[in-house]
């Protein structure tokens, strides 16, 4: 009986820092789209305020 407890608890665990790898790797994917986005709009708003002097 032990040992299925010891399996059984190693499942979840890997579950678990298998979720987190997941939602990490969304979170990361998330702040990066969102920074290029920034970065993209800072660009476009410079190039179209030097078009109109």
């Amino acid at each position: 009986m032990i040992h299925l407890s010891v399996a059984l608890g190693r499942f979840f665990e890997a579950l678990f820092y298998a979720i987190l790898r997941v939602a990490g790797v969304i979170a990361v994917s998330v702040i990066g789209i969102a920074l290029l986005g920034g970065a993209a709009f800072l660009v476009a708003r410079l190039l179209l305020a030097r078009g109109r002097r």
